[in-house]
C-alpha cells in the first residue's frame, strides 16, 4: 500500500480527523490529544481506515503488507490459589474453595511430559500469586520445562508474578528475572498491566503492584535481554483519557528499551466477577481500541486480538483496524474461559488459516519473537 492509497472519500467525512490523517500520511507521532480526539470521533471506518493505513506504512518489508501472525501455543495455568483480590477476576479460588486446583512441581512435569506437544512453538506459563511458588520452585520447573520441550520458547510470568516472586524470595528484580533466564525463561507476556490509572486500580485491584511498578519490572527484563508483550484491560471503569494515558506510558518505555514485541488490548469478561457488566465494552469500542492503539504506539510492531476473548469473528474483523497478530491454537487457557469466554478452547491451523484468508490476509505461523516458521 502506497501513501497516496489511503481512502480520501473515507476520510474527508471526518473532517475533525483532518489534522491527524496528515500526521498519520507524514509518519508523525500522534499527541495524548490526537487520542483523545480519535476516541471521541463516532466515524468508525475512517479510524480503521487510517489505523490499517499505519500498520502498511511503519512495515520495513512491503512484502509483509497482508501477513497476518499466529501462532502453535499451549497455555499452563499451575493453579488459581491467589492471594490478590482482584475484583475483575473468575479465577482465582482460596485454598480447599470448591474448584481450587494447585499443581505440584512433579505434576507439573508430568503434564509437561503428557499434555504438551513436542511441536508446540510456545508454552505459555502463568498462574497466579500463590506462596507455594517461589524463585526456587519456578527456576526447577523451567529448568525441566527446557529438557522436555528443548525447541519450545518459554513465555512465563507476568510482571506482577516477578514482583510477587521477587518479595517472597527476598531477592531483588533484577536478580529474580536473571535466575529464571538462566533456568530457561524466554520472555514476559503482558498481563497484570490491566490500567494504569491508579483511581481505578485502587477500585478493582488494590493489592496489586501499581502500573509503575510494572512499568519498572518491564524495564528491568528489558534491559536483561528479555523481550515481552503489554497489554490494556478495559471495561473495568476507565475512561478514553486513562487509555490514552496508558499506551503513552507503554509508548515511553518502548521508546527507552524496544524490548515490547506486541501490544494486546484485552476486554473484561464478567460471569463471576464483582465487575458490574454496564461498563461491558461493545464491538464499536473494542475495534476503537484496536485502531487507536496502532495509531498511537507507532514504536511496535505488532498488535493482537487475542481471540479467546473476542471470539473469531471479532477477531476477523480486527484485522481491517490494524491487528496483524490473533494469538493462535492457545491449548488450555483457563483464566479467561473461568470468566465466561464462550469461544473454542483451541483451534487447528486449517480453522486459523481459513478466517484469515477470508479476511483479505495471508496467514502466516510465528514463533514467539517473530520468525517465521
Amino acid at each position: 500500500m502506497k501513501m497516496q492509497e489511503l481512502p480520501e472519500k473515507i476520510i474527508d467525512k471526518s473532517p475533525e480527523l483532518s489534522e491527524i490523517r496528515e500526521k498519520v500520511l507524514s509518519n508523525r507521532r500522534l499527541t495524548r490529544q490526537d487520542g483523545i480526539d480519535l476516541y471521541n470521533s463516532n466515524d468508525l471506518l475512517a479510524i480503521g481506515t487510517l489505523a490499517d493505513f499505519a500498520r502498511v506504512n511503519r512495515l520495513k518489508n512491503p512484502a509483509k503488507k497482508d501477513y497476518v501472525y499466529w501462532i502453535n501455543n499451549h497455555h499452563l495455568n499451575l493453579s488459581n490459589i491467589c492471594e490478590g483480590k482482584c475484583k475483575f477476576c473468575a479465577y482465582r479460588r482460596k485454598e480447599g474453595q470448591e474448584e481450587a486446583f494447585y499443581y505440584t512441581l512433579d505434576k507439573a512435569v508430568e503434564y509437561l511430559e503428557t499434555q504438551v506437544s513436542k511441536t508446540a512453538r510456545e508454552i505459555h506459563i502463568v498462574s497466579a500469586l500463590n506462596p507455594s511458588y517461589d524463585l526456587e520452585f519456578y527456576r526447577q520447573l523451567l529448568q525441566q520445562c527446557r529438557k522436555i520441550l528443548p525447541d519450545t520458547h518459554i513465555q512465563a510470568l507476568t510482571a506482577v508474578e516477578i514482583a510477587y516472586i521477587s518479595k517472597i524470595s527476598g531477592f531483588d528484580i533484577k536478580q529474580t528475572l536473571q535466575e529464571l533466564k538462566n533456568a530457561g525463561l524466554g520472555s514476559l507476556p503482558g498481563g497484570g498491566a490491566e490500567i494504569f490509572a491508579e483511581n481505578v486500580r485502587q477500585q478493582v485491584c488494590p493489592e496489586k503492584i501499581s502500573g509503575q511498578r510494572w512499568l519498572e519490572v518491564m524495564e528491568i527484563a528489558h534491559n536483561l535481554g528479555l523481550k515481552s508483550n503489554a497489554t490494556m484491560l478495559t471495561g473495568i471503569g476507565e475512561t478514553c483519557y486513562d487509555k490514552i494515558d496508558h499506551m503513552l506510558a507503554v509508548r515511553e518505555l518502548q521508546d527507552k528499551t524496544g524490548g515490547f514485541m506486541t501490544f494486546i488490548p484485552l476486554f473484561c469478561h464478567y460471569e463471576n466477577t464483582e465487575i458490574p457488566d454496564s461498563n461491558q465494552p461493545t464491538g464499536v469500542d473494542m475495534l476503537k481500541d484496536y485502531a487507536i492503539s496502532r495509531l498511537m504506539l507507532d514504536n511496535i510492531e505488532h498488535l493482537k486480538a487475542f481471540r479467546i476473548q473476542t471470539g473469531i469473528k471479532l477477531a476477523q474483523t480486527s484485522l481491517s483496524f490494524g491487528v496483524n497478530d490473533i494469538d493462535g491454537t492457545v491449548m488450555e487457557e483457563k483464566i479467561t474461559r473461568m470468566a465466561g469466554s464462550k469461544d473454542a478452547y483451541a483451534v487447528k491451523k486449517e480453522e486459523i488459516e481459513h478466517f484469515i484468508t477470508k479476511a483479505g490476509k495471508v496467514p502466516v505461523e510465528r514463533d514467539t519473537v517473530y520468525n517465521l516458521v
